[in-house]
């Protein structure tokens, strides 16, 4: 395997400006790495090799402009490429698409390569990565465990070394989730900070589009070439895009940190974990405070109503035609949003501005980043994540989001990051998170601390032992 693919984005990208590697190089051996560990991971639906065998060719022989000119990238396949067909991890057929989603438009421009397309949960509804449809997608780190979803194949790919950065799409922490299970850095952005035109919606008043990387540098030169208004899509902000790359070394001194505390249970072992990364985060910034929020539970119901109504709506039709086409876990979740009363889904939307005023004038007093897990439990084997028996994906979909869905909601920004390993060797992350747009702050912060954790893998160890 090559150890090109060991690097971080950041590190290739310095490779390729000092003439150490070119981009047909690093194309070939993510093409190779991808195809090598595919039959154990199933993170990629396709592998788009003479498209990207282009896109390399072209950027060798242009004068390099951008961080980002020649690395290898694939991303979720719920974005529009004009000409092709998305799936959404579905088998229904759809057109091909008309236009190309503004993110993977911004990526081009930059001159990344596009290897591929990658696994997501049907209907970008899930949380585990399993799939009816295309198979499951398995955990890079031990395949037998779930990847996590939405955005399973974004994560297992950067984290098998078959690209050095993904794009993924979050809702109740669909770039979170997963970036926990497979030991990432996965950014959620403030709602409105990324466009969405040409994503595949889940729920217009949440989706946020987000970098899934090896390390919190990589979110951020991600980040500077994906954020910013687009007139495509009207819930972009025209605030001005930090220089989140340079801001790394110094946006998070001096920061106050806090413990957001719910009753939600953790696991033994998170919690032990969770321990060890706050008092390592006290090391950096002194007296960590402890906060709370009255009103919690209600955050996660709220969010809930989103979850169910807008996507009920955008799949009634289709549905309605061919109810066989989806899943059975898919269709029973989707399908009660139908029912639910036009008067919560007002509810939810009136109250949102409401909650967002009080979560910040309580939980974030005299402090400017809140930690808690990003799962309160360790990796689940993917044998117990049976999606389709009956009545139990009601159950299993609340233990896996209960601590990421609120913050979807109060579109707030969220940077989950690895805190360390369970006792199966398998990464467990944190969740940083921040007052709104101050993405720059979440990623410095989350940049010295991995430094201060001395965390780092080396993807290779991973693919050698799939």
């Amino acid at each position: 395997m090559s150890q090109e693919l060991d690097w971080t984005l950041a590190q290739a990208s310095q490779a390729l400006a000092e003439g150490r590697s070119s981009a047909q190089a690093l194309a070939e051996a993510a093409l190779r790495r991808a195809r090598t560990v595919q039959a154990r991971t199933n993170a990629f639906l396709a592998i788009t090799a003479e498209a990207a065998r282009s896109q390399a060719r072209l950027s060798d022989g242009q004068p390099r402009r951008h961080a980002l000119q020649g690395i290898p990238m694939a991303h979720k396949d719920c974005f529009a490429r004009a000409g092709e067909r998305m799936t959404v991890g579905m088998r229904a057929q759809r057109a091909p698409d008309r236009a190309t989603a503004t993110v993977l438009a911004r990526l081009q421009a930059c001159g990344a390569v596009d290897i591929g397309r990658l696994h997501l949960s049907e209907a970008i509804a899930g949380p585990s990565g399993n799939n009816v449809q295309f198979g499951d997608c398995r955990n890079a780190w031990n395949p037998d465990y779930i990847s996590g979803g939405s955005s399973s194949g974004s994560a297992v790919a950067v984290a098998s070394g078959s690209v050095f950065a993904a794009l993924g799409t979050d809702t109740g922490g669909s770039v979170r989730i997963p970036a926990s299970l497979n030991g990432l850095f996965g950014l959620k952005p403030s709602f409105g900070r990324v466009s969405r035109y040409g994503a595949f919606p889940r729920s217009l008043s949440v989706d946020s589009i987000g970098p899934l990387a090896r390390t919190a540098q990589d979110c951020a030169l991600m980040m500077q070439a994906i954020a910013g208004p687009d007139e495509m899509d009207s819930a972009t902000v025209g605030i001005a895009v930090p220089d989140y790359a340079g801001a790394l070394a110094h946006a998070a001194q001096g920061l106050r940190l806090g413990v957001l505390q719910t009753d939600d249970e953790l696991d033994a072992e998170v919690g032990k974990g969770f321990e060890h990364f706050v008092s390592v985060a006290a090391r950096r910034s002194g007296s960590i405070q402890q906060r709370r929020f009255d009103d919690w539970p209600l955050l996660y119901a709220l969010g809930d109503a989103y979850a169910k109504t807008e996507p009920a709506q955008v799949h009634a039709a289709a549905m309605a035609a061919g109810p066989d086409s989806y899943a059975k876990a898919i269709y029973t979740r989707t399908e009660p949003g139908l029912h639910l009363p036009a008067v919560r889904y007002i509810q939810a939307g009136q109250l949102r501005p409401v909650m967002l005023q009080r979560f910040i004038e309580q939980a974030f007093h005299d402090v400017d980043v809140l930690m808690l897990p990003t799962l309160p439990i360790a990796a689940p084997r993917i044998s117990e994540m049976d999606m389709e028996a009956g009545a139990a994906v009601h159950s299993l979909v609340p233990r896996l989001t209960c601590l990421t869905r609120p913050f979807g909601y109060l579109g707030l920004p969220v940077m989950s990051m690895p805190m360390g390993l369970d006792a199966h060797g398998l990464p467990m992350g944190v969740q940083l998170v921040g007052r709104p747009y101050a993405e720059a702050r979440l990623l410095s912060l989350a940049h010295h601390l991995s430094l201060d954790l001395a965390w780092s893998f080396k993807p290779s160890s991973l693919a050698a032992a799939l």
